[in-house]
């Protein structure tokens, strides 16, 4: 609903309903956004998250009005989606090979959202090689809490609520489980935990596209994925399989995360491309999917996540927290619209 409030602008100046999404390449009436105004202040309701960009919308605002004058509140109305339980949006974060930084992006993602505005829980999908434990700082020998002798209480961490095979076992006890065994573990703590009420669960999904991602993708309805690669040849194919394989599952892939992007040298600021460059972008322009973000070859990325306080907690303001919070607004605006933003790639039967 859009009203308009006497002496507030020249009715010329008066479409904020024809302002262009910067996510979505689409005017917010188009979108559904609900638009309020009175005098110089309006409110605007977005489908996706975005606490952190409330400063950049205001000038991009008054340069499509031609004020100065305007004071602009954001609200986040998640979509109803088609999650289970009480899960709004379930996100797969996944990689066509290991060693790529996929669960660092996954937490980090989490983080983005949650300190966008959502409620956001983290499932550890990773059953082999749990690491989000770790990197969310949860003490070696912390349990759920058990309720009702068969429901798991998430653990709360840096204001998620996260479930991990780590929680689990200890860090040195391998999981030497074949296929069905890890699926139906899987399957247990994901649909046996009281996530209780979230805008978006993100997964991190092991490597590959074997048993785990066909379990996921047929026990609970994904919303959408994310796929993480780094700029080298040999990754970007795995990434184009992984894209693949969410594309015969119907799961939309909102978005391609691109880690290890370039290297700047703290000395004397030279910038190498260590892994190769706009390897993430060529794919993700070829596929039909968005380019979410470039993660630059940063120790502080590794070093805060192994210590359990990953970079867009431990420090929010940094260059590189806001290319995390940036693509976590573009891959939640992309779920908002849904299907009608989807990916459409073709696939040939061999």
């Amino acid at each position: 609903m859009f009203i308009l409030a006497p002496g507030f602008f020249d009715c010329s100046h008066m479409k904020i309903e024809k302002f262009i999404d910067p996510f979505l390449g689409r005017s917010w009436g188009d979108l559904g956004a609900r638009i309020l105004s009175s005098g110089k202040r309006v409110s605007v309701t977005l489908g996706y998250p975005a606490a952190g960009y409330v400063d950049t919308l205001t000038e991009q605002l008054q340069t499509f009005l031609g004020t100065t004058d305007l004071e602009l509140e954001l609200h986040f109305a998640p979509p109803r989606g088609r999650g289970f339980q009480h899960v709004k949006h379930i996100i797969a974060v996944a990689s066509g090979k290991g060693g790529v930084g996929k669960s660092t992006t996954a937490v980090n993602l989490a983080l983005a959202l949650d300190a966008e505005g959502a409620k956001v829980g983290l499932l550890d999908a990773d059953i082999y090689g749990p690491s989000q434990g770790m990197m969310l700082g949860v003490a070696e020998g912390r349990r759920p809490t058990v309720k009702d002798g068969k429901f798991f209480e998430p653990i709360r961490a840096h204001g998620l609520k996260a479930m991990s095979m780590s929680f689990m076992v200890t860090d040195n006890t391998p999981m030497v489980w074949r296929g069905p065994m890890a699926s139906g573990a899987l399957q247990q703590i994901l649909t046996q935990t009281l996530w209780e009420d979230l805008d978006y669960l993100l997964v991190d999904m092991p490597p590959g596209t074997g048993d785990i991602q066909l379990t996921l993708s047929q026990k609970v309805p994904v919303a959408g994925a994310v796929i993480v690669t780094t700029p080298q040849d040999i990754a970007l194919l795995d990434a184009v399989k992984g894209i693949e394989m969410f594309a015969k599952v119907d799961i939309p892939v909102l978005g391609i995360v691109e880690n290890m992007s370039l290297h700047q040298c703290p000395e004397c600021g030279h910038i190498s491309h260590v892994f190769g460059e706009g390897g993430g972008e060529r794919v993700a322009g070829q596929l039909g999917v968005p380019l979410l973000g470039q993660l630059p070859l940063d120790m502080s990325i590794r070093e805060q996540a192994d210590g359990g306080t990953p970079t867009v907690r431990a420090d929010p303001q940094s260059p590189i927290s806001q290319i995390y919070r940036q693509a976590a607004r573009h891959m939640a605006a992309r779920l908002w619209v849904g299907e009608q933003a989807g990916p459409t790639i073709s696939l040939v039967d061999d």
